[in-house]
């Protein structure tokens, strides 16, 4: 999205082709807006976050500055600051796999926005069925952007018994939809969204259990109690849908 929270806890860089082993330390500048680099806004690391096939890079903010109550958060404040706005640079130096630079360097700006200090709670997320006999798409909106790497491993499509459903998902509008895709038509019956614990918001919250414990926030309602799995029926198959919407 074009505002991020103040307490923003990582960014994703994505790359077109798989990249040399090079971490980020050395290429990837987040500037304030006069242009000057914010210092130690990222987390020093030994290892390179890449993925598996090196085509995606996590950078990590010092988690001692974004929390409160922390020394690095006392003494240098949080790197980014609600009301202001921000550039992420990345140098085009940076290596590929070939030891190639990349075609040329990137940059985006954004706006920061208040802390997002609540729990995650999948009880304000709206579910869109799709029709029984078709692959159309489940849908499922979020009241605030979610982690995209996470949102592609936590979230699951279960049979009343428990049996994944197969199939391919999809983040967009900004980390706050998801879309499932099932690879067998969906079927008149009750089917569960499941939830895992690791699904975190880009500031850290969990489902009922807010990053920063042990200060004002306030947890989702049922905190850790929260529910984990929401079901859904598709809704009738397509013919009945038109036939509903023709009579209408």
């Amino acid at each position: 999205g074009a505002v991020l929270p103040e307490n923003q806890l990582r960014f994703y860089v994505h790359f077109s082709a798989p990249m040399g082993l090079a971490g980020g330390a050395e290429y990837v500048r987040l500037l304030d807006a006069a242009g000057q680099i914010v210092e130690d806004a990222f987390l020093p690391l030994d290892l390179a976050m890449w993925n598996a096939d090196r085509t995606r890079y996590t950078l990590l903010f010092d988690p001692g500055r974004v929390k409160r109550g922390i020394r690095p958060n006392a003494e240098h404040g949080r790197p980014l600051v609600a009301g202001r706005r921000f550039t992420l640079a990345v140098d085009g130096a940076w290596p590929d796999a070939h030891g190639q630079p990349l075609v040329e360097p990137y940059s985006r700006s954004f706006t920061v926005g208040p802390p997002e200090e609540r729990a995650i709670d999948p009880a304000a997320w709206r579910i869109a069925a799709p029709a029984a006999g078709t692959r159309d798409p489940l849908a499922v909106e979020f009241d605030r952007p979610l982690d995209h790497a996470l949102l592609l491993r936590t979230l699951l499509v279960l049979t009343p018994g428990s049996g994944r459903v197969a199939g391919d998902a999809d983040v967009r509008a900004a980390e706050t939809q998801w879309v499932f895709t099932p690879r067998e038509p969906w079927q008149d019956r009750e089917y569960q969204l499941a939830v895992l614990a690791a699904l975190e918001d880009t500031a850290g919250n969990r489902v009922g259990r807010p990053f920063e414990v042990g200060t004002s926030a306030t947890p989702a309602a049922g905190g850790a109690a929260a529910p984990t799995r929401l079901s859904f029926r598709p809704a009738g198959t397509a013919t009945e849908q038109s036939e509903a919407s023709a009579t209408r």
